[in-house]
């Protein structure tokens, strides 16, 4: 359209503070994910990397900040409104419907790209059946792309904890993101599943084009992965930068270690860097 600025599905976190009741637990936190790229947000239990993704997904509103996708504002949006935009998440604890088919989870998943509402769908109208043929040709696509496709008709509660764990990466994709935030998609796997899982989250991102922000504990799978890392302390940002020269810093050796680790770490009155 003509005059209409275009913006990219740049994600900018800027100057984003969250507290309870007193309790801070984002300060001040900033970062950039560039469009197309790996970005992950690591730090000790506690650091607030829950808070920021539960922030970006709508779940909780900052107290200050901002959160712009693609130019749009996302602190002020609803959960659904923010997933519209192409945002999708999977979560650290499985969240499945654990009766449904995997195939009908994947379904669930392509709820926003769905036009025909409840009374057409339960009418069986014609073009309402088409659609739905149509977004189950999709989901088969997606189960294959993550290596799930043979446990189609199976309830999602009766699979291996393997196999869920890449069924909600699957749900995610079913709902075609430009963003996706993955919350620890590989804890409590073995490491066959992780290699695995690793393999799809790099295809996902070379094959669809996807922007992906990751929270992840696996330091092998983030240095595989990441373009670039921020890492968190306390609910503050304390390092940033590629996978490698943030893994050296000081800074982040002593928050996962302890200064007693570091020889060289100053004392705690020196401040923080």
């Amino acid at each position: 359209m003509t005059g209409t600025a275009v913006h990219s599905d740049e994600l900018v976190v800027s100057d984003l503070t969250v507290r309870f009741a007193g309790l801070t637990a984002l300060d001040g936190v900033g970062f950039t994910v560039a469009p197309g790229s790996v970005h992950a947000l690591i730090g000790p239990n506690g650091a607030g990397k829950s808070t920021c993704f539960n922030v970006l997904s709508g779940v909780y509103r900052a107290t200050s900040g901002s959160v712009r996708f693609g130019g749009t504002e996302l602190t002020t949006l609803a959960p659904h409104r923010i997933a519209a935009l192409g945002v999708a998440r999977t979560f650290q604890n499985i969240a499945l419907s654990r009766h449904l088919t995997a195939e009908d989870n994947l379904m669930l998943g392509r709820h926003r790209l769905t036009r025909a509402g409840f009374a057409s769908a339960g009418l069986r109208l014609p073009w309402a059946r088409r659609e739905d043929a149509r977004h189950r040709a999709r989901v088969r696509d997606i189960a294959a792309f993550v290596g799930v496709e043979r446990h189609l008709s199976a309830p999602a509660g009766t699979l291996p904890y393997g196999v869920q764990k890449r069924l909600e990466l699957a749900r995610a994709l079913a709902m075609e993101p430009r963003l996706l935030l993955l919350d620890e998609p590989v804890a409590g796997m073995n490491g066959g599943e992780r290699r695995r899982m690793t393999e799809v989250i790099a295809r996902a991102r070379a094959d669809l084009g996807l922007s992906i922000l990751i929270v992840e504990h696996d330091m092998g799978m983030v240095m595989r992965l990441a373009d670039e890392v921020t890492v968190l302390d306390f609910g503050r940002r304390i390092a940033s930068g590629e996978p490698e020269r943030v893994q050296r810093d000081p800074a982040v050796i002593r928050a996962y270690l302890g200064a007693a680790h570091d020889p060289a770490a100053p004392s705690r009155g020196e401040g923080n860097p």
